[in-house]
């Protein structure tokens, strides 16, 4: 841990002065993340929730319509964060270690580097208010963003938990507690968010900030004050919705008119059947409550940059790390609670884990999901949903703002990319270089490609094919062909460019196709080390 921070050091001072002959201002990058949201749930990628302030940075900036994550949150930002496939980086599942498996250790990669080690070297101040999720949480502290290249962490440890008190939170490397009774962490990772950017754009260096929400993440909570905006919204419940957000999005040019909107999940009633319709729509209420309040603390990060006249030069990327989360919470007397889930609130009355009808979600003393029928209206117009690899799981928002550079503002890229192009973006926007070695330690080939060139000209050189494994799902994509399993069953084929909604399998049709990318898929599952799933 101190030689990796005794390196950083040293190329810190030698990268300073070169940087200094370099002419044009080196950007500052602001990487947002939201956590568990699903690809319609923005304003303008076709929801109903009130976001105008990514509203704004899409309108100023480029979205991308096919920009893809890896189906769930610690190996996406393990992903994200070192430009490597997850299970390069080490966390091919969760952060629950397992002896002698490399691509299933959950622990970030020592043959890695993230992007704040990356960056450090050209002279960037590295800064991170949000969830971390790459390690196991255990008395070390080995893997905690101080020791991975940032110089200032306020956030999580932990994957989830309340946001009136969220489990191992956390300030540099020492845990802390909520700093007030109003607490509510996504306005916490904000304006901490805000603090740094006000603070560092005073300096001469350019600064990285990477700020992973845990919004909207299940639990649902939120306060009245923030769900009543969205009292009655949802009345008409998800069938409605899901054709409501389908027909905006084939207006906005995101989704082509030829694709169909998915039937509903199976497991989801129609809605003139659905009981608890009181409680049903409750649960959707809360979250989009939860998604405003994110939308709200970015808008207050980037009047920081405004106001301190650094927007201009700042490169803005904001994502999700998988699609909407189906999962339905259910108590198990047999078995301890979780510890992002707390006994009792901050106030000491006891919190009901569950899915419950009787209880309404958004207080402390809650803790619920919003469940299948309204996470497949978040993937609309997809099926299946975060740890599937089909394009509900996958499918994120990437709404990039760099007014300096930006060559199309307020426009639309069908370009493909991956999460994993998120550190090349970074690293060449920094113009900094990504190592072959890092503090003794050869380190993994980048695996991403950068974004840069769809930002300044529309288009670049993408992957010959991107791939794809989270618990036995598996796929790989090549230009329009994707090739997608749900574990355990058979390969299924779709030709993405008449039917991204994946309703017309053609692998009966095109087994040649099937064979040429299910041996291109065993052959980079075998390099990532991906383990087969039981």
């Amino acid at each position: 841990m101190m030689e990796r921070r005794r390196f950083l050091q040293t190329m810190l001072g030698a990268a300073a002065l070169s940087a200094c002959g370099r002419g044009a201002k080196r950007p500052n990058i602001v990487l947002i993340m939201a956590d568990d949201m699903g690809f319609s749930d923005l304003g303008c990628y076709g929801g109903e929730i009130e976001t105008p302030n990514l509203d704004a940075l899409a309108r100023n900036g480029l979205r991308f319509a096919q920009f893809y994550n890896t189906a769930r949150c610690c190996p996406t930002r393990a992903s994200l964060l070192t430009g490597l496939y997850p299970h390069q980086a080490g966390v091919g599942h969760m952060v629950n270690p397992r002896e002698n498996s490399p691509g299933y250790r959950g622990d970030l990669a020592r043959e890695s580097v993230t992007i704040a080690e990356a960056l450090k070297p050209a002279g960037y101040n590295t800064l991170m208010s949000g969830k971390w999720h790459v390690t196991p949480v255990t008395d070390s502290k080995h893997n905690w963003p101080l020791q991975r290249g940032f110089d200032r962490f306020y956030g999580t440890i932990h994957g989830a938990g309340s946001f009136y008190d969220p489990a191992t939170l956390a300030e540099g490397n020492d845990y802390v507690e909520p700093d007030k009774p109003e607490f509510n962490y996504t306005d916490a990772i904000s304006d901490r968010a805000a603090a740094f950017v006000r603070e560092y754009a005073a300096k001469p260096e350019p600064f990285f900030l990477y700020v992973p929400y845990t919004a909207p993440h299940w639990p649902l909570h939120e306060p009245e004050s923030g769900i009543a905006k969205y009292k009655g919204r949802y009345a008409q419940g998800w069938d409605a919705l899901r054709m409501e957000r389908h027909q905006n999005m084939i207006r906005m040019g995101l989704v082509d008119v030829r694709w169909p909107l998915t039937p509903r999940d199976p497991d989801a009633p129609a809605w003139p059947q659905a009981k608890d319709k009181e409680w049903q729509q409750r649960r959707m209420e809360v979250y989009a409550a939860q998604v405003d309040r994110m939308d709200q603390g970015i808008g207050r990060i980037v009047a920081a940059l405004r106001e301190s006249e650094a927007e201009e030069n700042t490169l803005i990327l904001f994502l999700a790390d998988n699609g909407g989360c189906a999962e339905e919470l259910r108590e198990n007397p047999r078995q301890p609670r979780a510890r992002h889930v707390p006994e009792k609130t901050r106030a000491g009355e006891p919190v009901q884990l569950g899915n419950d009808p009787q209880v309404m979600p958004g207080p402390e003393n809650t803790y619920q999901s919003y469940g299948i029928p309204w996470a497949n209206a978040s993937n609309t117009p997809f099926r299946l949903y975060k740890h599937w690899v089909h394009e509900g799981g996958i499918s994120s928002p990437l709404i990039a703002h760099w007014p300096a550079r930006i060559k199309n503002p307020g426009t639309i890229t069908n370009e493909p990319g991956h999460v994993i192009d998120l550190m090349a973006t970074c690293v060449d926007a920094a113009g900094a270089k990504y190592p072959q070695e890092f503090a003794g330690t050869k380190i993994t080939p980048l695996e991403g490609k950068s974004l840069i060139p769809v930002l300044a000209e529309g288009r670049r050189e993408g992957h010959s094919e991107i791939y794809w494994e989270h618990e036995g799902n598996r796929a790989v994509r090549q230009g329009k062909w994707k090739l997608v399993s749900r574990h355990p069953g058979e390969w299924e084929l779709y030709d993405l460019d008449a039917d991204r909604t994946e309703l017309d399998d053609l692998s009966a049709k095109e087994p040649a196709k099937v064979a040429e990318l299910a041996a291109n898929y065993d052959a980079w599952a075998r390099k990532c080390g991906v383990e087969p799933w039981t």
